[in-house]
Formats: structure tokens, C-alpha cells, sequence
């Protein structure tokens, strides 16, 4: 392999490079999400992609072909992620991506503005022993926000290109597409507590050789407590590792109490602080109202967050429930649709399309523009519609994750965590609506049980309304009853999914660490 020092002209780092793949090279896409993955992915393979579900699984996985160097070069695009880790179904499937093949280059994007993120996982695939070149992007709101990089400094820490980009506006693309084939593994490393680092020495020769990962980094996936990768290391060890293995990890949790993966990550975020301390300048800006800084703190607090808490269920149902499944529907539907559109569709077709079967399949009762049409946009586009934009303003805000917070205990024992707050109350306008919603769930297995629970017990606006009715001359007595017996069915029903996994589903038991994370 030749060996030459090239020059990035978006960044002036001058790093170690190789020659060019031969024809049939492979690069895979890695990074948080929201950092411009797919637009970058874009620019690389043009409008040729394929789409596929990893096997196993319902995460997409996009394909393309890219010309590099005047060699076809597959591009992989993978789901956004925090951590290699696994935490979440789309980041198994990241992880598990580089487990299981060799790539010739390895493109990490990140957002420049949250370069903590970024070296979080920049600083896993470098122990990997994976090649890889990193990508800032967003460069144009970090400048915005004052924010400066020393991308030289950073380039010279991990021995790996780094390339500046503004995939919307297609600067430094044409650098990174140069930059590609530079792919080259990186030196940086983190250094572990010492009962960690004897674990790891432990266990290192006990797993496969012939793995695209380094063996430590296996190991340290395996301290964590990766169940996934487990049962992958199931297959390839003989019984005596497994009990060797075993040993640590117990001895680890005697010796750190608050998690192995804990300590694993705060050992990672501290080498990454001290990286950033060199690289990461930040001019000082203005800061917000100060009632703003005290109504985040209101939010969470276990007293005031509560009827905040209420207020924002309140205003997402008002908002979803009474607005969007209600105003807007009653607007499409009755004043457009059945009004003016549907009536005049229908005469053109009775006047130029006698033919019976045709006129059947347009317009009546079940036809493709009078039913069709007006279920998906007069029905469905105003609820789904209404609850992205209410969904967005509460991520923009900054409160879901505080709303997550609040009501986080009450549906960890179902099995879920607090986001499904909100499919849970947007069902009560409508569930086919907040079972769409779900989707905002991380994993598989709390999207299913999420379903499960809108399908047995959560009755959307007009069912609430039959049942009302039916209680009102019963007394509140029935009411309670009845609210009663909704409320057993669905923590019953979600604590018996809680740590096996629905019946029938094929998912088996998830567990989540806390402190799993760290970032």
C-alpha cells in the first residue's frame, strides 16, 4: 500500500492516505440522526438508490452506486444513531452493519455543532479498528451559533481525514468524494478504570479472529451488557469462554454499582471532553429570557411539572384531537369533499362514463375519488398532519424530553418509557392517528405494545362519546367502573408484555440499562 500526504482543501488537514479501492468498493453511511446523512448520500449517488428492510427487522436501509476516483463504488445509508451500543432497533442494525462485513470506508457525519455527539461514536469506531474519515457538517449553523472547530487539531488526534461540508448547499462535497478512498484506521484511543481494562484483557482472547471489528472493542460491547451481541458470541465460543465471560461481568457489577456500561461510557465522554477542551470554541452569546430558563426547571419539578404536564396534554388533544380530528376533518370533508368536489366528479362521470363497472370503481359509495380521496386527505391528512406540526413544536421547544420525564416512571411498568404519553392521549381523538404516532417509540417491541394498548383500551372521540352517553344515566359510580376497569387492562396488559415481550410478536425480552448512555 502506498502511503501519501495529501491535502484537504476544505479543511488544510494534512493526514496518512491510501490508494484508491479497485472497482467494487463499499462505504457505509454512519451517524446521529439529523446531521444530513441522507443529502449527502444524495449527492454521492444521484437518484439511483434501492430501499430494502434489513432482514429480521423493519428498519430501512437505503443502497446506491457512486463513481469515486472513476471507480463504482456501493454507498450504504444507515439509520441515525447515539451510540454503538445498541439501545434501540436502528442502532442494532448500524452496529450490527459493521460486524458483519468488511467496508472499504466507513463516512461518519456529524453535525458540527454537537461535536461531543460526534466523538462519542468517532471514538468507538476508532477502537474498532475500522477505516473511517469524518464528516462536519452543518458548518454554516455552527458559524451561526459561534461556534469554531479546529478541524486540523482534530484530524491530527485521530490520524483519520476530516472533511467540512454544507451537504444543502453541496460545499466541500466534491473534497469529501476525493477524500472517500483516504479511509484509514485511527490511533485515538480511551483509556478505561483498571478493573475494566483486567476484564478486557481477560476476555480478548477468548473471542473470534475473524471478525471486521477489533476484539477489545467486542469485549468492551460485551462488559456493556450488548444481549444482542451476546447471542451472536453464543454461536462462535465454546462453553468454558462463556463461564469465563460470565465471571467478569459479574465481578465488574460487584466493583462498579451504578452499571458496567456506565462506567465504560463516562470513561469514553472523559477522553472526549479532554479532545474537546483543545478543539471546540464557542463565541458567548445571549442568552434567553429568564423566565424561560425557570419555566425548564418548573417542568420538571415534582410538584409544578404536573399541571404544566396537563396543560400540554391538554393543548396536544385540543390541538389533534378537537382541531385536526375535528374542525379541520369536519372542513375537508362536509365543505369540500362532500360539498363541492365529490358531487361534481360524480355528475361528469355519470354524464361521460356510463359504463357501469368504471362508474362504480371512481365514484359511490366505496369508489377510488369519493371514498379513497376523501378518507386519506379530508380524514387522514388533517390529523396526521395537525399532530407533526404540535409533535415538532413540543421537540423544537425543547419540552418532549422534559415530558418524557414527567411520566417516565409511571410507563416504564408497562415496558415503555415516557414518550408514549402522547400516542396514549392523541388516542382519544383518534386512534388511527396515534397509532401512526407510535412511530416516535425507539424500538420494535414499545411500538408494538403501544398498538396493543391504543387497540384494547383507549377509545378515540367517537367512542367516547357513545360511551358517555351510555354512562350518563348510570351515575358516576359506572364511570368509575368503568374508568377503572380501562386503566387495569392496559398496565396489566403492558406489564405482562413488560419483560417477555407481547405473545405472539417473535420479540423477546429488551432490557435498558440506566445510565446506559451517558451523553
Amino acid at each position: 500500500m502506498s502511503e501519501s500526504t495529501p491535502t484537504t482543501p476544505t479543511t488544510g488537514v494534512t493526514v496518512p492516505a491510501r490508494t484508491a479501492m479497485p472497482d467494487g468498493g463499499s462505504v457505509l453511511l454512519l451517524g446521529n440522526p439529523n446531521v444530513g446523512k441522507s443529502a449527502i448520500f444524495g449527492h454521492l449517488t444521484g437518484s439511483y438508490v434501492t430501499v430494502s428492510n434489513y432482514p429480521g427487522t423493519t428498519v430501512e436501509i437505503v443502497r446506491g452506486a457512486a463513481t469515486l476516483g472513476g471507480r463504482r463504488w456501493e454507498v450504504v445509508d444507515t439509520p441515525g444513531i447515539n451510540n454503538l451500543i445498541p439501545q434501540s432497533e436502528d442502532e442494532q442494525v448500524a452496529r450490527d452493519m459493521l460486524l458483519t462485513r468488511d467496508w472499504d470506508s466507513i463516512v461518519q457525519v456529524g453535525d458540527t455543532k454537537n461535536l461531543r455527539r460526534i466523538l462519542f461514536i468517532t471514538l468507538q469506531l476508532a477502537e474498532m479498528e475500522v477505516p473511517f474519515l469524518l464528516v462536519l457538517n452543518m458548518q454554516d449553523e455552527a458559524r451561526m451559533s459561534g461556534i469554531e472547530v479546529d478541524a486540523e487539531a482534530v484530524a491530527r488526534t485521530l490520524g483519520v481525514p476530516v472533511v467540512g461540508t454544507i451537504a444543502t448547499q453541496r460545499k466541500g462535497i466534491s473534497s469529501l468524494i476525493d477524500r472517500i478512498p483516504e479511509a484509514v484506521r485511527s490511533t485515538w484511543r480511551s483509556a478505561y478504570p483498571a478493573g475494566i481494562e483486567r476484564a478486557v484483557e481477560q476476555i480478548v482472547p477468548l473471542l473470534p479472529t475473524d471478525t471486521p471489528v477489533s476484539r477489545k472493542a467486542l469485549a468492551l460491547m460485551l462488559l456493556a451488557g450488548d444481549d444482542h451481541l451476546r447471542d451472536w458470541v453464543r454461536e462462535r465460543l465454546a462453553a468454558t469462554a462463556l463461564d469465563t465471560l460470565d465471571a467478569e461481568v459479574r465481578r465488574l457489577r460487584r466493583e462498579y454499582p451504578n452499571g458496567i456500561a456506565f462506567a465504560i461510557n463516562q470513561a469514553r465522554l472523559r477522553t472526549v471532553d479532554r479532545l474537546l477542551g483543545r478543539v471546540f470554541r464557542q463565541r458567548e452569546r445571549k442568552t434567553g429570557p429568564p423566565w424561560l430558563g425557570r419555566f425548564g426547571s418548573w417542568s420538571t419539578h415534582p410538584v409544578w411539572g404536573v399541571p404544566i404536564l396537563l396543560v400540554v396534554l391538554t393543548l396536544a388533544y385540543l390541538m389533534v384531537g378537537v382541531f385536526g380530528a375535528g374542525t379541520l376533518v369536519d372542513l375537508l370533508e362536509k365543505g369540500f369533499f362532500q360539498g363541492w368536489l365529490n358531487p361534481a366528479v360524480t355528475g361528469l362521470v355519470d354524464r361521460f362514463l356510463p359504463i357501469p363497472l368504471l362508474r362504480d370503481f371512481l365514484v359511490g359509495e366505496y369508489g377510488v375519488i369519493t371514498m379513497a380521496l376523501t378518507y386519506a386527505v379530508a380524514i387522514v391528512l388533517p390529523i396526521v398532519g395537525t399532530f407533526f406540526v404540535f409533535f415538532g413544536i413540543l421537540e423544537d421547544s425543547g419540552y418532549m424530553p422534559r415530558l418524557a420525564v414527567m411520566v417516565n416512571r409511571i410507563f416504564r411498568r408497562m415496558g415503555l418509557n415516557g414518550k408514549a404519553v402522547l400516542p396514549m392521549v392523541l388516542g382519544l381523538g383518534c386512534d388511527t392517528m396515534a397509532t401512526m404516532s407510535a412511530r416516535i417509540m425507539e424500538t420494535r417491541k414499545e411500538r408494538l405494545i403501544v398498538t396493543l394498548l391504543l387497540a384494547l383500551g383507549v377509545p378515540c372521540s367517537a367512542q367516547l362519546g357513545v360511551i358517555m352517553g351510555m354512562l350518563g344515566g348510570l351515575g358516576p359510580v359506572a364511570a368509575l367502573i368503568w374508568g377503572g376497569t380501562v386503566l387495569i387492562t392496559l398496565f396489566l396488559v403492558g406489564w405482562s408484555c413488560r419483560p417477555y415481550g407481547c405473545p405472539g410478536s417473535g420479540i423477546s425480552r429488551s432490557r435498558r440499562r440506566p445510565g446506559s448512555s451517558g451523553i
